[in-house]
Parts: C-alpha cells; sequence; structure tokens
C-alpha cells in the first residue's frame, strides 16, 4: 500500500494524505453543453499523479458538481482501491441521498464530510455548533456509518467543541482553515496556528482524527502541517485546480504532494 494513504486506522502515520476536490472542474465545464474539462479524467490524472483521494461537494443545485458526477466518480474509484472516496455536504439537504445509494449500487464511497452550509453558500464558510446541532446529527451519523461510510464533521477551530464532536460518534472532524489562511504571512499568524495546534490537541486526545481544509495553498499548507499535529487528510479544490491553469494538473499534485513532504522533513 502506497504509505501516504489513510486506510483510516493509523492515526498517528507520518504523512498527511491529499484529496483533491473536483467542484471547480465541474463549474467550468458546466458553463457550455459539452463534457470537457472531463471531472473524471481530472481525477485519473490527479490520482495517477500520487492524489490518495478524490474530493466533491454536490450541492442541491448542481452548480458545479451533478449527480451523475457523484456516481461516475465513484465507478471509477473502483479502480483506485488504495485511494479514498469523500462526499462533501450538509446532510439535511442532498448528501444523504448519495450516502445511501452508492452502497446500494456497490460503489465506493470511503467518508462523508458533514457541512452545515446554506442553499445560496457561496462556499462553506463556517463549522457545526454544539450543543445546538448534536440532535440533528447523531441519527445521521449513525445511518452513515451504518452503511460503512466514515463520518468527519466540518469544525471551526474550537477545542472545546471536540469532546461534543466525539460523543456524537463521529470518527473525524476537518478543521476549517480559511482564518489561518487569511492569516498567514502577517503577525496573527502565530496566534492563530496556536488556536489550530490546541484544537487538533484536544481533538486526538477526545479520540478523533484529523482532516482540515479550506484555502489551504502551496504557500501556507506546510507551515499548517508542521504546526498541527495528527492531520490524516487535507482536501484542497480551488487554488490547487487554479494553480493547475499555469502548472497542469499533474505538475500541481506532485507540487502539493511535494509541500506535504516538506512538512514532515526532520
Amino acid at each position: 500500500m502506497n504509505p501516504l494513504v489513510t486506510t483510516g486506522l493509523d492515526t498517528h502515520r507520518s504523512q498527511t494524505a491529499l484529496s483533491v476536490n473536483l467542484n471547480k472542474v465541474a463549474l467550468l465545464r458546466n458553463q457550455r453543453a459539452l463534457d470537457i474539462p472531463s471531472v473524471t479524467r481530472a481525477a485519473t490524472l490527479a490520482l495517477e499523479a500520487g492524489a490518495q483521494g478524490i474530493t466533491v461537494h454536490p450541492r442541491p443545485d448542481e452548480r458545479h458538481i451533478r449527480a451523475h458526477d457523484v456516481f461516475d466518480l465513484a465507478a471509477l474509484m473502483k479502480a483506485w482501491p488504495h485511494a479514498e472516496y469523500n462526499i462533501e455536504g450538509n446532510p439535511l439537504h442532498n448528501l444523504m441521498d448519495f450516502i445511501r445509494e452508492l452502497p446500494r449500487q456497490g460503489l465506493p464511497v470511503h467518508q462523508c464530510t458533514f457541512v452545515p452550509d446554506g442553499m445560496a453558500q457561496a462556499t462553506s464558510d463556517h463549522g457545526w455548533q454544539f450543543p445546538q446541532d448534536a440532535e440533528v446529527l447523531a441519527p445521521l451519523i449513525a445511518e452513515a456509518q451504518s452503511l460503512g461510510v466514515r463520518v468527519s464533521l466540518f469544525m471551526d477551530p474550537t477545542a472545546a467543541a471536540m469532546d461534543a464532536a466525539r460523543e456524537l460518534g463521529a470518527e473525524r472532524v476537518e478543521l476549517y482553515t480559511e482564518s489561518y489562511a487569511r492569516a498567514h504571512g502577517s503577525p496573527e499568524q502565530a496566534a492563530v496556528l496556536a488556536g489550530f495546534t490546541a484544537t487538533a490537541e484536544a481533538a486526538l486526545l477526545a479520540g478523533l482524527q484529523l482532516n482540515a481544509g479550506h484555502d489551504l495553498n502551496r504557500d501556507n499548507l506546510t507551515d499548517f502541517l508542521r504546526a498541527v499535529p495528527g492531520v490524516q487528510e487535507v482536501s484542497i479544490g480551488h487554488a490547487l485546480i487554479a494553480d493547475a491553469l499555469e502548472l497542469g494538473l499533474s505538475e500541481t499534485v506532485r507540487d502539493y504532494l511535494r509541500c506535504i513532504h516538506r512538512a514532515f522533513r526532520p
């Protein structure tokens, strides 16, 4: 097995997996009645270049990832048994439809990331809040897990919320990193990073595994991973696809992997 690939069991492994979010590829395709650029071809290139996973966030209005993309990518992922397929979304909207249907069709989905985004939001901009969101999330977490799908909760870097996330039964949290990306390179960077470090330590102590994502890029990724312990996976889309316009998708994936590797050098 590729040593960078997470099985979900190796909490203390030394590297972080890269999951490539393909929403922006689908957004560009949807501007014309053509199947270019191809979402499945982009996934293939990313995986061939070394990405350990593929992420999509299908929203109800299908403004980027469409329902058929979710199934087409799941079929593709059957040929990549050591890579993971992560589907993000609001479990109160359309996400659970995919989580129920993919296993029924014998198609893989390894992880679902519950995100509390609204119908009209341009992008995710906050995490779940406890105790107010606990009651609605608990049965959905249990249902996804009964279907063999790992659950990750999209969370703000709030150390005090980690115990509550674990008590609900979630296996992972994805730390919402936009505040870090804004602070990177500024006098506030150290203080903001300290908050993420404290949250990661609290999550690990509670028995959670860690993912991270949102506005991570080639400039800030290494610093984040050096400071924040135990990050199993980063999910990166917007910046990675933007970089691919200059470098090409395959070389961009390889460069993000180099950013990850630098974080773990002695």
